[in-house]
């Protein structure tokens, strides 16, 4: 059954604007406690990033939460991945994160946990929205939820993180730059690779409410690349706006994505291991990820766009690695889902072990050259719907042979399609992007 208000990673939108309202956010803290309630009454963990809306989210939530009867447990700013962590240590039966990631401060969005800090299933999303289609009833006086602070919520997080890492792995004698992008991870990742032994260096750490991602972190990397470089630092760590993705910058400032560190931790657990377990990609991911970790032994799929898809295809093939050009890495066999400081912390495990600096470790597989145009379209629509596309596409992949690939694929939020091409030859690759671009402006537009 479709959905009406979640998406791939919960709900999300404009404050102020439908869906995201104080009145609605208020509703879907009540309804997400009937739901909660119906398997006997329990508490939520709730948490945020540093956007200035977040408080009157955070205070709709728990209203509406207690009026359907569960407790609330708060704790102020805390990165996505930290908020499943409590959920699950802490004996809740629901987490529950204010935030929209790596969007701009005029955006918000909530983001729920189930008690095993997993993200909630299509059937318990379901039921939180037929919730919502009631009339909202508030429980009996002397059956209301209560609300308290967790003080000790931060510490509980940096430990955790901590113990993902080989007990005899040391810092010490490392300059580390850390762009905590002005968000919820502003205080906690920092302590966490000073407590390891590294010379910290904190930018994006002054957040005011308005200026999260602003110009820092994963998504504007330049503000680091600059950083690392004045600093003659080994390397350097972005995160994003709710800390559950992660980009990395050489000491030479060069950029590693998402796609290049999850080759060095696949390696990394290679060698030390011994198993030749796969990592699960996405259609983004870079072919030469793909060739690399084949020359490896390693096993590799690829999953549609989206952490949920990622972690479908890990539990079906039972891996532990899988993740997105973008930096969202998850490591099942230390974590629940995505966690920027915990994947950082396994790259410098990596390193660390290998006595190679990240710049050596990523040169260990050869990106191949890709390029995406973002096609305008008219309305939302199949881009294969087309035969002279799909002709078209087919042609393509010919020429390219058995050194490149196309993706064509229409948007989730936006009338777009996405026409992306890579292949070892970047002339190529260009000039073929372009055509197929064209072709299918020509169609859609």
């Amino acid at each position: 059954m479709k959905k009406k208000y979640f998406g791939t990673d919960g709900i999300r939108g404009k404050v102020g604007k439908a869906p995201m309202t104080a009145d609605f956010v208020l509703k879907l803290g009540w309804a997400a406690g009937r739901v909660l309630a119906k398997q006997g009454k329990g508490k939520a963990v709730i948490g945020k990033d540093t956007r200035i809306s977040g408080y009157m989210y955070e205070s709709a939530l728990e209203a509406g939460l207690a009026a359907a009867g569960i407790d609330c447990l708060l704790t102020g700013p805390m990165p996505t991945p930290g908020i499943a962590y409590l959920t699950r240590t802490m004996n809740a039966q629901l987490g529950i994160v204010i935030s929209a990631s790596h969007n701009p401060y005029y955006d918000n969005g909530i983001k729920f946990f189930s008690h095993e800090g997993t993200k909630l299933s299509d059937e318990v999303e379901q039921a939180i929205e037929a919730e919502l289609e009631h009339e909202m009833v508030t429980v009996e006086s002397s059956q209301l939820g209560k609300a308290r602070r967790i003080k000790d919520a931060s510490g509980r997080y940096i430990e955790h993180c901590k113990a993902t890492t080989p007990f005899f792995m040391d810092l010490s004698g490392l300059r580390i730059i850390i762009d905590c992008a002005n968000g919820a991870a502003y205080q906690i990742a920092p302590s966490v690779f000073k407590e390891l032994g590294a010379e910290v260096v904190a930018i994006g750490v002054e957040p005011d409410g308005v200026n999260i991602n602003k110009n820092v972190g994963s998504t504007y990397p330049e503000t680091l690349q600059k950083a690392v470089l004045q600093h003659r630092a080994d390397l350097g760590i972005a995160l994003d706006g709710d800390a559950d993705r992660v980009l990395m910058i050489d000491h030479k400032g060069e950029i590693v994505d998402g796609d290049e560190l999850l080759f060095i931790i696949a390696m990394a657990r290679k060698k030390h291991s011994g198993k030749d377990e796969g990592v699960v990609g996405t259609l983004m991911s870079n072919l030469g990820m793909e060739v690399a970790l084949k020359k490896a032994g390693l096993g590799f799929v690829r999953a549609d766009v989206g952490d949920r898809y990622v972690m479908e295809e890990l539990n079906k093939k039972g891996w532990s690695i899988g993740g997105e050009s973008s930096g969202h890495i998850i490591c099942l066999d230390r974590t629940t889902t995505g966690d920027g400081t915990v994947s950082a912390l396994q790259v410098l495990s990596a390193l660390i072990g290998s006595g190679k600096s990240l710049h050596e470790l990523k040169n260990g597989m050869k990106k191949y050259p890709q390029k995406m145009i973002n096609v305008r379209i008219k309305e939302k629509i199949d881009p294969y719907s087309s035969q002279i596309v799909s002709d078209a596409v087919q042609e393509t992949e010919q020429r390219l042979a058995e050194e490149g690939r196309v993706l064509l694929r229409a948007s989730g939020t936006e009338p777009l399609i996405r026409v992306m091409i890579e292949g070892s030859n970047k002339k190529q690759v260009f000039d073929e992007v372009e055509k197929l671009a064209e072709i299918v402006k020509q169609e859609f537009s």
